[in-house]
């Protein structure tokens, strides 16, 4: 069973196989990336699933390097895979944790090969010496005597290194049988080896084709790109010519426009230009009929002038009378007190009589 030991989210992508240069994504948003360990294989591997299809299945070997492109992108290849794989993560801190704990199980493959190797060999030497020890162990049985006799005076040490015996053995046999299976492999790459050379002497031989190929091609490139300069310059002119033209529709528009204003401009002074005669005839009545009211306004002048002269005069008269009022009042205020005084005197006479 796998159990995962690290998850994060990330955009996936996968070079191109053709060019071998672009960048293809393998998801169209960032995913789970997870790093899984295999305790029954001891194998490590990088799997990220987009909904039900696996875009990275990646087994992690020392040989793996990941390389660190821009702050944000990492990237390893897998030859297995036949492929190079591209991550993208959100911050550079994503980045930094994912390529440690790749190094990290980079590591652990590692020390688990290198156990693998040192087992290999531990076993390798004890075939070797328990064939070597097994002639003397016939040997022992022959000077011992019998098998039932050799039974009945064995010792604990000598059924220990029976059972040893018979361990190596087996581990003998299975090595016999690894190295059967081992000799068909290598039989199997010699054969792969010598369609390798056989493919290696064709494609020298079509190298020389290939590169009368690849010169021809040069060529016809430079030629193309002669032909893509000439059309930018063309496309560069014609560009220039259709910004001038719109610049030139736009004045135009903006003259259009203008017309437009003046045109209006002159129907409002003609409309003017009628209402004037009416105009002059409603000013002249307004001159005469202001000449008329001027005229009068000045015999009013006149008569106001008149009406200040009388009321000049009725004052001056007003304040004679009141000067003439009050001498009368006063001599009537004496008059009367000169009647009281003798009424008072016939009065008194009256009550004397």
């Amino acid at each position: 069973m796998e159990q995962p030991i690290y998850t994060t989210r990330a955009h996936v992508f996968q070079i191109d196989p053709t060019t071998k240069k672009n960048w293809v994504p393998a998801s169209k948003q960032a995913v789970t990336v997870s790093y899984f360990y295999d305790c029954t294989r001891n194998s490590y591997r990088i799997i990220s699933v987009d909904g039900s299809k696996v875009i990275i299945n990646s087994t992690i070997t020392p040989n793996m390097t990941f390389t660190k492109t821009s702050q944000k992108f990492g990237q390893w290849a897998d030859s297995r895979a036949n492929t190079v794989f591209g991550l993208g993560f959100g911050s550079e801190q994503q980045l930094t944790k994912f390529a440690e704990k790749f190094q990290e199980v980079k590591d652990a493959a590692k020390l688990a090969r290198d156990k693998s190797q040192e087992k290999g060999e531990t076993l390798s030497n004890h075939s070797q010496e328990s064939g070597r020890d097994t002639p003397s162990g016939n040997q022992a049985s022959s000077i011992n005597g019998t098998d039932d006799e050799k039974i009945s005076h064995v010792s604990p040490e000598a059924a220990l290194l029976k059972t040893e015996n018979e361990r190596l053995k087996s581990a003998v046999e299975q090595s016999n049988t690894n190295a059967k299976k081992w000799e068909t492999e290598l039989q199997t790459l010699r054969e792969n080896n010598a369609r390798l050379v056989d493919a290696l002497q064709e494609s020298s031989a079509n190298v020389e084709s290939w590169k009368k190929q690849l010169s021809a091609c040069k060529e016809e490139s430079d030629a193309l790109r002669e032909k893509i300069a000439e059309l930018e310059a063309q496309c560069n002119e014609a560009n220039q010519e259709k910004q001038k033209n719109a610049q030139l529709t736009v004045r135009v528009q903006e003259l259009e426009a203008e017309l437009q204003d003046k045109e209006q401009e002159l129907e409002n002074l003609r409309k003017q230009a009628e209402i004037i005669p009416q105009l002059m005839a409603e000013c002249e009545s307004i001159t005469s009929k202001l000449q008329a009211a001027e005229t009068k306004n000045k015999e009013l002048e006149g008569r106001i002038d008149g009406l200040q002269v009388d009321i000049d005069d009725s004052r001056q008269k007003q304040g004679t009378m009141k000067t003439e009022l009050k001498k009368f009042m006063d001599i009537l205020d004496g008059k009367i007190d000169e009647l009281h005084e003798f009424r008072q005197g016939l009065s008194k006479l009256g009550a004397d009589n």
